[in-house]
């Protein structure tokens, strides 16, 4: 889902993260506002993840360890193909899947943020980057606890490879906290699924409810940054042809991050044949497709509002 966070080389000018915004760029009295209340709220809301979670020795085999809807099958022929047994199989390896997904995710997106705290431009949510820092390195470290725990494995990152030597700061800098803001919203949907599915080990419900709980503060930090950013990249002066490489790079980012939770290693675990055919004829079908656009409705909305409507 988010192997690929660091990767722009499909849009022509975008820059080296040494080059940064002047400081007025994203100096805002109403994001300042915001970062007050959401620095107050981690500081008030904090837990200390090492003791929280009392991790049982292992999860019930014959349960589900992620909601049976949200399944890279639901919905098809393919599910109906599988017994019982299988489904809740399959159930396991994509709730390590969805984990792993998150510790590279996290992973990406810590190296971008922290090439940008404390330097020109990021003066403003400098104070606030550590509250987010803090917070996702706890969260890499519980994900990767779980899939380490009852998987035995982190599936491994499928990177496409390095981001492409860029030229323009502005852009670049939209871009990064674009991706992170679209990651965390789809990890969201997932989270707040899961924690309220009774039918899942209460570890698995409170590891997803206490990651929503901390992903609220981000995602509104983040849709307000991506905002100023976007504005400002406007005013820059991006012209229409600009535009539209944005809209088409987002769009697939999402699409690729979507097709990440289509793991043939998670269908070869299960046992199921020839994962990688497998992965093709979902990805292509109808209701898959579908159910895609309920898990973005929210990061598609939001690029639409500020200015950036897509096709995914």
């Amino acid at each position: 889902m988010t192997s690929n966070i660091s990767d722009t080389s499909n849009i022509s000018n975008t820059s080296n993260i040494s080059g940064t915004l002047c400081a007025a760029d994203i100096t805002d009295a109403g994001f300042q506002r915001l970062l007050d209340r959401l620095s107050a709220r981690a500081s008030s809301d904090y837990y200390n993840p090492y003791t929280t979670f009392d991790w049982p020795p292992s999860l019930p085999a014959d349960e589900f360890w992620f909601s049976p809807e949200l399944l890279s099958v639901h919905g098809t022929q393919y599910a109906e193909n599988l017994t019982p047994a299988q489904l809740r199989a399959l159930s396991r390896w994509e709730s390590v899947n969805f984990y792993s997904l998150n510790v590279h995710g996290i992973r990406e997106l810590l190296i971008e943020v922290m090439h940008r705290v404390h330097t020109p431009g990021f003066e403003t949510p400098s104070e606030f980057f550590h509250h987010f820092m803090g917070e996702e390195n706890e969260h890499m470290w519980f994900f990767a606890t779980f899939c380490l725990k009852y998987g035995g494995r982190i599936y491994p990152s499928k990177k496409l490879g390095p981001a492409a030597p860029a030229q323009d700061p502005r852009r670049e800098n939209f871009l990064v906290f674009a991706r992170i803001l679209l990651f965390e919203q789809i990890v969201d949907h997932y989270n707040v699924h899961l924690a309220a599915d009774d039918r899942l080990h209460p570890t698995i419900r409170q590891l997803n409810r206490i990651h929503h709980q901390d992903e609220s503060r981000h995602i509104a930090f983040g849709a307000r940054l991506v905002q100023l950013l976007w504005e400002r990249l406007l005013a820059a002066g991006l012209d229409a042809e600009d535009r539209a490489a944005v809209s088409r790079y987002l769009a697939d980012y999402l699409s690729a991050s979507m097709a990440s939770f289509y793991n043939p290693a998670a269908y070869r675990d299960t046992g199921i044949p020839d994962g990688f055919a497998l992965r093709g004829r979902l990805l292509n079908h109808p209701a898959r497709r579908a159910a895609h656009e309920r898990v973005l409705r929210k990061s598609t909305d939001f690029l639409t509002r500020i200015g950036i409507p897509l096709a995914v």
